[in-house]
């Protein structure tokens, strides 16, 4: 797996301050991305040692609440089988912090049911993930007033409960 940035201090992408971890490859291609240099699966720098140590390390400080990847797209299979045994160490590590990721796939239509996104590591990643951002960015449903998320027709979603549930809970901010 590649990845185009590691942001050691972010406040846009998720609750509090937070490490972002920014992965390449992805195969939706919204119109109007972001980040569409992000599209390519072998973007920026491969995600090593060293670049996982440094994700680590970041998280470390006392003030940093969470870790959030996001991409590129972090559940296109090949980067879900590189983040897997990452997220598990993370975890380990860091008991105490979240984990948030966003996804142009749908939690509900494409990441538990049969779909491109959907591979043999999907379930163990979305056990390790605390808030989901789910759904393409779409233009027309731009909404800067949106915390978390860039258009409207994405959700904040509660993966803890959606997963007990089987069926999508929206998240709640504390």
């Amino acid at each position: 797996m590649y990845y185009g940035a590691i942001k050691g201090i972010d406040i846009a992408n998720g609750v509090g301050v937070r490490v972002s971890l920014f992965v390449s490859g992805c195969t939706n291609h919204c119109e109007k991305c972001f980040q569409p240099e992000t599209w390519s699966f072998t973007y920026g720098k491969p995600f090593d040692e060293e670049a996982e140590r440094k994700v680590l390390d970041a998280l470390s400080k006392p003030f940093i609440r969470g870790l959030s990847v996001l991409g590129g797209e972090p559940f296109e299979p090949e980067n879900q089988r590189a983040l897997l045994p990452f997220l598990r160490r993370v975890r380990e590590a860091y008991p105490g912090k979240d984990i948030w990721a966003y996804s142009g796939f749908r939690l509900d239509d494409e990441l538990f049911s049969e779909s491109h996104a959907r591979c043999e590591v999907t379930d163990q990643l979305l056990s390790l993930i605390d808030v989901l951002v789910d759904g393409r960015f779409v233009e027309k449903k731009k909404d800067p007033s949106l915390a978390f998320r860039g258009s409207s027709n994405q959700r904040v979603i509660d993966v803890p409960k959606s997963l007990a549930r089987g069926e999508v809970v929206l998240w709640e901010e504390d």
